[in-house]
């Protein structure tokens, strides 16, 4: 058995997911994370973390398609075995996602059921299907957003989502406790990363706009948000349980 921890990160090849990679690993923490589409980045990321000295591996996920969920935890379960020589990990970090917003008048039911399956269904029964593989003193870590705090028109079904994952994040929290597993969720305010087509990133006045809004009067970065995961799964972080961690740099207070 491997004494090393392992954590699972979903979309893990770029943007947050990412960050939060490369800071697992500066923790000593060997990394199996997801890409959906671009194995590039994702075998990139895997490099900057073998640099680092830890283990990674990226694997194949679309969080759109639940009925490819059974074939992933069995390949997660294979390469657990194969690379680590173990049967378990120690941290799940439900990270990937996608970004849109569109007005509350406009949203089409197609819209809607698909941040349903990515944001809220699809982390739910993924995470269930992961509980048996996961070690006592494990963490699951969720990714919120400050839009369940503060209203950002346009993102009605995202937040929407966002916030049915902070309820379930306490429900896990409570359910797993008995495992020794705890349960957190951070929420980042807004970031310059690629996500949502780069919305915050390509847009100058945008951001003069957020930063504006708060106190260190600058929107945040990968950097701001990766670390903080990474601290959640650290045996500092142990007694932290069924937590909203908002790491967006005081907006809108």
């Amino acid at each position: 058995m491997s004494t090393t921890k392992i954590a699972l990160v979903t979309g893990g090849s770029r943007g947050l997911g990412k960050d939060m990679a490369i800071n697992l690993a500066k923790k000593g923490i060997n990394v199996i994370l997801t890409y959906n589409s671009n194995e590039a980045a994702a075998t990139e990321v895997v490099k900057t973390i073998e640099a680092l000295g830890q283990q990674a591996v990226a694997l194949q996920l679309n969080m759109a398609d639940l009925k490819s969920y059974n074939a992933f935890v069995q390949l997660v379960a294979s390469t657990l075995q194969s690379k680590w020589n173990t049967n378990a990990f120690d941290f799940l970090i439900n990270n990937a996602g996608i970004g849109g917003g569109v007005p509350f008048e406009n949203v089409t039911e197609e819209f809607f059921d698909e941040f349903l399956n990515v944001h809220f269904k699809g982390v739910y029964f993924l995470t269930q299907r992961f509980v048996p593989y996961i070690n006592k003193g494990g963490r699951i870590i969720n990714i919120s957003t400050g839009t369940t705090r503060f209203v950002n028109p346009g993102y009605s079904v995202y937040a929407s989502m966002k916030g049915a994952m902070e309820v379930l994040t306490r429900y896990m929290a409570k359910e797993l406790g008995a495992k020794g597993i705890t349960a957190n969720i951070v929420a980042p305010g807004p970031i310059i990363t690629d996500f949502n087509n780069a919305t915050i990133r390509n847009n100058p006045k945008l951001q003069e706009i957020l930063s504006s809004l708060t106190p260190l009067n600058r929107v945040g970065e990968a950097e701001d948000i990766g670390p903080v995961v990474a601290f959640l799964c650290t045996s500092d972080a142990a007694w932290i349980n069924g937590q909203r961690i908002e790491v967006a740099g005081g907006i809108n207070l």
